[in-house]
């Protein structure tokens, strides 16, 4: 297993071998860690280390060598990469779609139960996730609207990314961001998620109002997308990641 530091000391970023290929390790020393814990991010497959200040990065690094059978058993119990290739199909908003490359046309569009992709075979990848995109952020954005005007609240802007960390985020001033793989699961998921964040423009914390506010909004209780979210949620993070 080799180590090389690429980040600053403040959060180390090491590269070593595992399960066949070049992986990062983050370590982040933390003030309040009594101990050291290994970790492997089940959305990208990132190794997190956290470390007492204190402790030595050597005697770090010696740990987590003596870890490496469990680092590779994780690794392996990961979702399966799924590259963005033509034939395979996708669901999308509760729909499952084909993709299929095309040699005409210039841009993506849906056809039934079809997502026809123009040529070249280099772009699809990239056309595919722009498609998806898209699709996401009108969702996103009707939905959020919807909600809204159910609380009575305003919103401030409307905007997707590909977090790690969560599926949605609200700002004090109002402003929404959400992961735009919500488009990948199933529409109750992600509604469920808009009125979770709407909800923030009630109550900026999760107390038992808030989450009051978040059922009476959605009209039943979360807790099933919640649950879809905890254990399925992390597949679809590996939509266009190559193995």
């Amino acid at each position: 297993m080799l180590f090389r530091r690429t980040a600053p000391p403040t959060e180390t970023e090491l590269v070593f071998e595992a399960g066949g290929r070049s992986r990062p390790l983050i370590v982040r020393r933390m003030a309040q860690a009594r101990r050291m814990r290994l970790s492997v991010d089940p959305r990208d497959g990132g190794v997190r280390l956290v470390m007492p200040n204190r402790a030595s990065l050597r005697a770090a690094i010696k740990w987590v060598e003596s870890k490496r059978d469990w680092i590779e058993a994780a690794l392996d119990a990961l979702p399966n990469a799924r590259p963005i290739e033509d034939g395979m199909t996708i669901e999308v908003a509760g729909e499952t779609l084909r993709i299929e490359l095309t040699d005409t046309g210039r841009i993506v569009r849906r056809s039934g139960d079809r997502l026809i992709v123009p040529r070249p075979d280099e772009l699809l990848a990239t056309r595919v996730t722009r498609w998806l995109r898209a699709r996401a952020l009108e969702r996103l954005e009707a939905e959020t609207t919807r909600f809204a005007t159910l609380a009575g609240v305003s919103i401030g802007r409307v905007s997707i990314g590909d977090p790690r960390a969560r599926w949605g985020s609200c700002s004090a001033n109002g402003d929404i961001r959400y992961s735009w793989r919500l488009i990948l699961a199933p529409p109750e998921v992600l509604e469920a998620t808009v009125a979770h964040e709407v909800a923030h423009r009630l109550h900026m914390d999760h107390s038992r109002e808030f989450h009051a506010a978040v059922q009476r909004l959605l009209g039943r209780d979360p807790l099933p997308e919640r649950n879809w979210l905890r254990e399925h949620g992390r597949h679809l993070y590996w939509l266009g990641r190559e193995p």
